[in-house]
């Protein structure tokens, strides 16, 4: 299966690119052309559902797009400008000008690669006046410094990496040179999103179970309450069919309140970018009236991804909510209570030298994991036995118990206690995660 590669970026880089991803069969590379870095996020947004990575044209583009959230690390590659191509562009630039420049003004190749690419030059005369910066910064402001730096007579020629900024400043009849990509930095480039694209494709076609499960407070006996339970139970399964369809699932039945859904990660991915896990507890909420809660366990074998989804489940009936907990292939716990906010923590170990601290104690590395996981997610580092019962929805006594094993395992200390409350004062543990 060919990798769809969205290419983006200016109609001059474009063409170059397209060339060089002729090297690579198995790449279908679809280009994407702007005038302004800014239009990148309308592109992204029309056609986000028919490319699998985005490959930019540089570190501008890349970097607005990831800033807006739209792409991720995972799913996008962009080309980096070295030295070299800077250095091919300024000899260019010496051999049609016929006089080598003394004083000049680049953007966004960081300073180490010039320093590193062209010593000789700058030990006989050469002064640059660079503009390196991180991510993305607006096209403005970097025709402001090679304007400013050309007017104040501090730079007699401006190179730039940016197809806006070459054309604004060619405007300002200023003297300008555009630095582009070279074709051993585009192959690179490449190779790096064919293994990316790799990577996704086969994590797209992994196995999935979804779990849902009824959360059913009483159990209604009579015979009117039983014709209403079934009725409720039909309303159940027709939005699950809908669902199941949605997803191109195969449904079965376990148990009375419990029913796995069976797909592949690509296709729930599909479903989640444009409604959530709990838009389909709602709607069963709407329909039926009944509560339920969702597992969802990923796995490379069907035996993985039901071992992780019964994972999944003894995490979500701690909670008296509806809530949506996942396990990746990694024992990875991702706890959702609403669409917008999302825990993270590992079940499987929190490295050698934590278990090194909790070998003699009588507590879990998976629950020293969540605890730190929750102590981010709600930034705090000082807690009481209160709190932590509340994040771990257990009782008090309980966390007193991981407090003072935490104490002994020197991953937490008391700092103080608690007054102004009746019995006895609650003592107040530092959490000392960062060893």
């Amino acid at each position: 299966m060919n990798i769809r590669v969205g290419v983006v970026g200016p109609e001059d880089s474009l063409i170059e690119m397209m060339k060089v991803g002729q090297h690579f069969p198995d790449l279908h590379l679809i280009p994407f052309v702007y005038e302004k870095t800014e239009e990148t996020e309308d592109i992204i947004a029309k056609n986000s559902t028919s490319v699998d990575q985005w490959f930019f044209s540089g570190q501008s583009p890349y970097y607005y797009a990831l800033n807006k959230g739209i792409i991720t690390e995972e799913n996008a590659s962009y080309i980096p400008l070295h030295g070299s191509s800077f250095l091919t562009t300024l000899l260019e630039a010496f051999l049609q000008e016929g006089k080598i420049h003394s004083n000049i003004s680049l953007d966004t190749i960081q300073v180490n690669e010039i320093d590193q690419s062209m010593p000789s030059l700058l030990n006989n005369g050469l002064t640059i006046q660079c503009h390196s910066y991180d991510g993305y910064i607006p096209s403005d402001d970097i025709i402001e410094f090679h304007q400013r730096l050309y007017e104040q007579g501090k730079s007699e020629i401006a190179f730039t990496c940016i197809r806006s900024v070459y054309n604004e400043l060619k405007a300002l009849q200023i003297p300008v040179y555009r630095v582009i990509q070279r074709e051993y930095a585009t192959h690179q480039a490449l190779e790096q999103v064919r293994e990316k694209g790799q990577v996704s494709l086969y994590k797209k076609s992994q196995l999935v179970i979804l779990g849902i499960e009824v959360m059913h407070t009483t159990r209604l006996q009579d015979n009117y309450y039983s014709f209403k339970l079934k009725h409720q139970e039909l309303e159940l399964k027709r939005v699950l069919l809908d669902f199941t369809e949605n997803i191109n699932g195969s449904i079965v039945k376990i148990g009375d309140d419990l029913h796995f859904i069976y797909t592949t990660r690509g296709e729930l991915e599909y479903f989640q970018a444009n409604r959530s896990l709990h838009e389909v507890m709602k709607e069963i909420n709407v329909n039926s009236n009944l509560q339920t809660r969702i597992g969802v366990g990923y796995g490379i074998t069907v035996l993985e991804a039901e071992q992780n989804v019964r994972m999944a489940f003894d995490h979500a009936r701690t909670y008296d909510e509806a809530v949506v907990i996942e396990v990746t292939e990694e024992k990875e716990v991702l706890v959702s209570l609403n669409p917008t906010d999302q825990l993270s923590f590992q079940t499987q170990s929190v490295g050698d030298m934590w278990e090194n601290h909790i070998k003699d104690a009588h507590i879990s590395s998976s629950v020293v994991s969540k605890i730190m996981s929750l102590a981010n997610h709600y930034n705090k580092e000082t807690l009481t036995s209160q709190d932590l019962s509340r994040w771990l929805k257990s009782t008090e006594r309980n966390a007193r118990r991981i407090l003072s094993e935490l104490e002994k395992a020197n991953l937490a200390v008391v700092t103080g206690e608690e007054s102004g409350q009746r019995g006895r004062p609650r003592k107040i543990y530092k959490l000392m995660f960062n060893l």
